[in-house]
């Protein structure tokens, strides 16, 4: 795979990354063996940007990333995550308890993270929600400070808008901006992408394929199971699931013209975006893994783009991204 440079950092990846949340977080069915095998295919498919996260498990995913790339640290860049306060017992999301981006704090997850994944430094270090606590300046200096000490080599941040973006990149060169960007969901076009390119700063979206959504192998909220996070997501309700389906047909007719799926379409389409965008598509299993990889090598016309971003209108879409609390905690 032709690799990309994320904006001006130097940081060059392969056009497709691997986020690695949904093997320890969020969805049913955690298969550590899976994983370890579906991480290992990824870098032998060339994939070089590994995403994880101090709150994904919690702090079970960097474990998982770390055993699997102990052998392979000089072929791939991790990506990893601050910014949430960590209570002590419970489960998944029980365990989150707002933000903290408190410089102290993140020294201290830092070495936590540097600890779980087994490395030296880490390659790209995003703050992963804005804590409004805490001014943004305060943040990037006290993560400037990490990449002076050699524990750090890029810094990024997470679902920020572009005001923020800029007054944090005025303290040290941001290299990354990670936000949920794909066909139906597009917001960070108005502002926080363009604010990137003047910039030069980076995009890697995370959910390009609408949580699986996009692939159009979700039939119904009852499929997955009880535990699934998708449950507690607007779109992922009953109603709101049933009015979008009719747009991820019209995607996989589209698709089926190409000889490629629906996700395989829709990472195509994001790619199309730019040079500067690097998708994290998740995967458990090899299949969607080797799936999601080949969608890079797959070129689409102009008026093929054109047909794909109509088949998933915006606009149209039933049911916010996130619920109320967690919607409020983004483009801060």
């Amino acid at each position: 795979m032709e690799h990309r440079t994320l904006g001006n950092s130097g940081l060059r990846v392969a056009p497709i990354g691997l986020g690695c949340m949904g093997m320890s977080f969020a969805y049913d069915g955690a298969d550590e063996a899976a994983s370890l095998r579906v991480l290992h295919r990824a870098v032998e498919l060339g994939v070089t940007l590994i995403d994880t996260a101090e709150v994904y498990g919690p702090y079970a995913n960097e474990e998982l990333v770390g055993r699997a790339l102990k052998q392979l640290r000089g072929k791939v860049s991790i990506a990893t995550k601050f910014g949430f306060k960590i209570l002590p017992h419970g489960q998944g999301v029980e365990r989150m308890a707002g933000v903290d981006s408190r410089p102290e704090h993140i020294v201290q997850a830092v070495e936590g993270s540097l600890s779980r994944l087994g490395i030296e430094c880490i390659d790209l270090l995003y703050q992963h929600r804005v804590d409004p606590a805490v001014p943004i300046e305060d943040v990037v200096g006290a993560m400037a400070e990490l990449v002076r000490t050699g524990k750090v080599r890029h810094l990024g941040l997470s679902e920020v808008s572009a005001a923020t973006l800029r007054r944090a990149h005025a303290v040290h060169p941001i290299a990354a901006v990670q936000s949920e960007y794909s066909l139906w969901s597009r917001d960070v076009e108005a502002d926080v992408l363009p604010a990137c390119r003047a910039l030069g700063i980076g995009f890697v979206p995370y959910s390009p394929l609408g949580r699986g959504f996009l692939t159009g192998q979700l039939p119904s909220s009852a499929a997955l199971a009880p535990d699934d996070y998708r449950h507690s997501l607007p779109r992922f309700q009953p109603q709101a699931m049933a009015a979008n389906t009719h747009m991820v047909a019209e995607l996989q007719r589209l698709a089926a013209a190409r000889g490629a799926t629906a996700a395989q379409l829709a990472l195509a389409w994001l790619l199309a975006q730019g040079d500067d965008i690097v998708p994290i598509p998740g995967a458990r299993s090899l299949a969607h893994l080797e799936e999601n990889v080949a969608a890079a090598q797959l070129t689409l016309s102009g008026a093929e783009l054109a047909a794909i971003g109509a088949a998933i209108a915006p606009a149209g879409v039933q049911g916010a991204r996130y619920p109320a609390v967690e919607l409020a905690m983004v483009g801060l």
